[in-house]
C-alpha cells in the first residue's frame, strides 16, 4: 500500500495513540491489539511502534501530571483518544530523539485520522506550552509518579521492600535484555557461541543458566542463526532456572501444569530426553496451540492437554506423577519491565483473586503427586502475597508438604526464593521447591 511520506508518519502516530487508548481505556493487551497497528508498517516503524507505545506506558504517571497541568479539562468520549495523543507527543519530547517539529507536527497531522480534525489547535496548543515551559525539565517532588507505576502497586512495593523499594522500581523502567536458551539436543551453548561470535553477534554468558545467553543489543530473532531449524528459543533467565531446578531424572513422569507458551515444557525435554514422559496442560486453547508450535520448531515430543488446573479430576488419568511443575498464574508484576501493559491492566483488587485461585490450583494438584516427589511452584511475580505468604500458607494446611531443604534461600518465614527485577540480567520470578512424604 503506497502512502507518501507525511500520510505514513500521520498514520504513524494516529496508529500509536490508537493503541494506547485501546490498552488503557478498553483493557485490551499490547498482545493484542500491537500487532494489528504494526501490520500495514515496515519493520522500521514497526519497531518505533513499540518503543514509543511501551515508553508511555512506562512514563505513564508524570505524562499524565503534565497532561492534567496543561490541559484545561477532560476530553471528552469521542475525542478522549487526543488524550493519549498528546501524551505520545510529551513521551517524545522529553524522552526519545524524535526532533522538536516533527513530534508537534505530526501529531497535530494525526488529528485527521483519528477523526478530530478540529482538535488540531489544541493539540498543537498544548504541545507548544509544554516546549516553551520547559516541562520536561521539570519533575514532580513524587516518587510514585517518577516511578512509573500505578499507585496502588507503589504502595504494595514499598510495604513489601521498604529498604529495596527504590532499585527495584528503578529496574522495572528498565528494558528488559533478550534472552536465549540453546536448545541441547541440537547444539551445545559452545557451538551456538561459536555461531553467534562468527555473525559478529555480541553476548553474555550467566554462570547459573549454561543454556542461556544475554543478547547485548536487541535484533530481529528470526534471522539468528538456526532460529528455524530450533537452535534455540527465547526465555528469559528467571524462566531458564525452572527447569533445573524441578531436576527431572530418567524414567520419570513429569506434568508441566499451567504451561503456556512452553518455553518451560521444552527446557524440561531438553535437559532430560530420557524422562518417561511429559505432560503439558493449559486451560486455553489457543494457548496450547503455541505450546504445540514451540515444541515442533524446537524438535520436542509432550502430551498436551486442555484443561483447568483447579478441577483435575476432569483431565486427570489417576496415574500420579514423579515431578509437577506449577507455574501459577499470577499478577505477572515481575516481567512489567518487559510487558510494560501489564500495570496499567492489572488492578488491587485482582491480587486477592489470584492468591484464592493459586491456593485452590495447588491444593487440587497435589494429591497428583506420587510420595517422594517434587513440585516446583513458580510465579512471575514479586509480590509476597502470590509467593511466601502463598507457600506458607500452603504448608501450614499441607501435613504431607514440607520445603526441599537443599532450596531454601530465604529465610523459614520466606519460603522459596524471590528474584527481584534486573537481578543478574532476570526477571522478577518466584521458586519454591516442595517435597511430598
Amino acid at each position: 500500500m503506497s502512502r507518501t511520506k507525511g500520510r505514513y508518519q500521520q498514520n504513524l502516530r494516529a496508529d500509536a495513540a490508537r493503541v494506547l487508548f485501546q490498552i488503557l481505556e478498553q483493557g485490551m493487551s499490547a498482545r493484542e491489539c500491537l500487532p494489528n497497528a504494526q501490520q500495514d508498517h515496515n519493520e522500521k516503524d514497526k519497531a518505533w511502534l513499540q518503543e514509543m507505545t511501551y515508553g508511555v506506558l512506562r512514563q505513564l504517571p508524570l505524562l499524565q501530571h503534565w497532561l492534567r497541568l496543561l490541559l484545561d479539562k477532560p476530553l471528552k468520549k469521542n475525542v478522549k483518544i487526543v488524550e493519549h495523543l498528546i501524551m505520545l507527543g510529551f513521551y517524545q519530547l522529553a524522552f526519545s530523539r524524535v526532533s522538536t517539529h516533527a513530534a508537534v507536527s505530526e501529531c497535530v497531522n494525526a488529528c485527521a485520522p483519528l477523526n478530530a480534525v478540529a482538535t488540531k489547535g489544541l493539540v498543537n496548543a498544548v504541545l507548544r506550552n509544554f516546549i516553551r515551559q520547559e516541562m520536561a525539565n521539570e519533575l514532580p517532588d513524587n516518587e510514585q509518579i517518577l516511578s512509573g507505576q500505578p499507585k496502588w502497586l507503589y504502595k504494595k512495593l514499598l510495604t513489601a521492600y521498604p529498604e529495596k523499594h527504590t532499585p527495584i522500581l528503578e529496574a522495572m523502567q528498565v528494558k528488559a535484555p533478550i534472552w536465549l536458551r540453546v536448545n541441547q539436543n541440537q547444539k551445545s551453548t559452545d557451538e551456538y557461541c561459536r555461531l553467534l561470535d562468527e555473525n559478529d553477534i555480541i553476548y553474555e554468558r550467566q554462570d547459573e543458566q549454561p543454556q542461556g545467553l544475554i543478547l547485548s543489543k536487541g535484533c530481529d530473532i528470526t534471522t539468528l542463526p538456526g532460529y528455524d531449524e530450533g537452535w534455540f528459543a527465547v526465555q528469559d533467565g528467571a524462566a531458564q532456572l525452572a527447569a533445573n531446578l524441578l531436576n527431572s531424572q530418567p524414567n520419570e513422569r513429569i506434568l508441566d501444569c499451567c504451561a503456556a507458551p512452553g518455553g518451560k515444557t521444552c527446557h524440561i525435554l531438553e535437559l532430560e530426553p530420557k524422562i518417561a514422559s511429559c505432560v503439558a496442560m493449559d486451560i486455553d486453547p489457543s494457548r496450547l496451540q503455541r505450546i504445540e508450535e514451540n515444541l515442533t520448531r524446537l524438535g520436542h515430543q509432550a502430551s498436551l492437554i486442555c484443561g483447568d488446573a483447579s478441577e483435575p479430576k476432569a483431565w486427570w488419568d489417576g496415574e500420579q506423577f514423579d515431578r509437577i511443575l506449577l507455574d501459577a498464574p499470577c499478577s505477572a508484576t515481575g516481567i512489567i519491565r518487559r510487558h510494560p501493559d501489564i500495570k496499567w491492566l492489572r488492578k488491587s483488587s485482582d491480587i486477592d483473586t489470584l492468591v484464592a485461585l493459586q491456593a485452590k490450583i495447588i491444593d487440587a494438584i497435589w494429591p497428583l503427586l506420587k510420595p517422594g516427589g517434587t513440585m516446583l511452584y513458580a510465579t512471575c511475580s514479586i509480590l509476597p502475597a502470590e509467593n511466601q505468604l502463598q507457600i506458607s500458607a500452603f504448608l501450614e494446611r499441607t501435613a504431607d508438604a514440607a520445603l526441599d531443604p537443599e532450596f531454601n534461600n530465604d529465610a523459614i518465614d520466606k519460603p522459596g526464593r524471590q528474584i527481584l527485577p534486573g537481578e543478574k540480567h532476570m526477571d522478577g520470578f518466584y521458586y519454591a521447591r516442595l517435597l511430598k512424604s
